[in-house]
């Protein structure tokens, strides 16, 4: 018998439910994967707290990685035995098996572990569209403000960026989330918690400002983001962890130079299958390579997902976390 985690009811970690499961055979376009390790995200609270709309009751998680064990009709691209990954599909990945449409899989190459797989996907895709799509103008010598950059995206997107030659400017919370950090390619690092983030930005690039910020927490550090910004230069918000960014006054990016707003999301992105293949190929290599090295810095059991959203949203967690099967 199958298990996993559902909830009933929006709120805090205590509404998450270990139980049995009825997982079923696969239906047209669809495909029954056995999990070897499912990812932990913070966008897993969002669809918890309520933040993010779900259908109650509800599975959770979005990210797993595992083997085939059934195929359902119409499905040509996978077969029984094939070793894959995901993100971004529908609720459910915090389980041991589960039916899941066919479309959301990636194909994972032998050389990459299950655990690396469920701890990257959702990071490293969403590393590589930042990179890659959000902000191609970006070249060797450039340097960009990343928010969290000692959390799981920011371990993978400082470590890409290097491989690119861009400097990254990295707020953290702590002098050992720092040095982390600056271990895996920070150039230089601002703890927030006692540096004035936008005018330790200036100090750094001469008064100039940088051309991008990439800013995962949201209504915390809006402003601070925006006040670091060059002349013409980009705020991408990809992620709301303090809480919704304000209201967006247009007339402030007029006078602060003419600056731009944008707040992709990763679905956008991966939506294409080629493009999602393209992302997942130049990630997958990177890391067969050696280029990115994935701390895992935290293993769960899926039974104790209750503490590991704890510790999640208390700010402990360094690196990438993984439920282990």
């Amino acid at each position: 018998m199958a298990k996993g985690i559902r909830f009933y009811e929006t709120g805090g970690p205590e509404v998450l439910t270990w139980e049995a499961l009825e997982v079923g055979e696969p239906g047209t376009g669809e495909v029954r994967v056995r999990h070897e390790a499912v990812g932990l995200n913070f966008a897993d609270t969002y669809f918890r707290s309520g933040l993010y709309p779900a259908a109650l009751p509800a599975g959770m998680g979005v990210e797993g990685a595992g083997v085939v064990e059934a195929v359902g009709p119409g499905v040509d691209d996978f077969a029984e035995g094939d070793r894959v990954t995901y993100t971004g599909s529908p609720l459910g990945a915090y389980s041991t098996e589960r039916v899941m449409p066919a479309q959301h899989l990636i194909k994972l190459p032998d050389t990459i572990p299950f655990d690396v797989a469920a701890a990257t996907t959702m990071r490293g895709l969403t590393t590589s569209y930042l990179l890659r799509r959000i902000a191609p103008g970006l070249e060797a010598g450039d340097t960009v403000l990343l928010h969290a950059a000692a959390g799981g995206v920011g371990l993978l997107f400082t470590q890409w960026a290097r491989h690119l030659g861009i400097d990254v400017i990295g707020t953290v919370s702590t002098d050992a989330k720092a040095e982390v950090a600056r271990a895996h390619g920070c150039t230089h690092t601002i703890v927030y918690t006692r540096e004035n983030v936008a005018e330790r930005v200036r100090e750094l690039t001469g008064g100039a400002g940088v051309p991008v910020v990439f800013d995962s927490i949201g209504r915390t550090t809006y402003q601070s983001s925006v006040d670091s910004l060059a002349r013409r230069g980009l705020l991408v918000c990809f992620g709301t962890a303090s809480g919704q960014v304000p209201p967006i006054n247009a007339m402030e990016l007029a006078v602060k130079g003419s600056l731009y707003v944008t707040r992709p999301a990763l679905a956008d992105y991966i939506a294409d299958p080629t493009e999602r293949a393209d992302l997942a190929g130049e990630l997958f290599s990177h890391i067969e390579s050696g280029r990115i090295s994935v701390d895992i810095n935290q293993r769960y059991a899926l039974e104790d997902a209750v503490q590991a959203h704890i510790d999640l949203e208390s700010g402990k967690s360094v690196g990438c976390s993984v439920f282990s099967l």
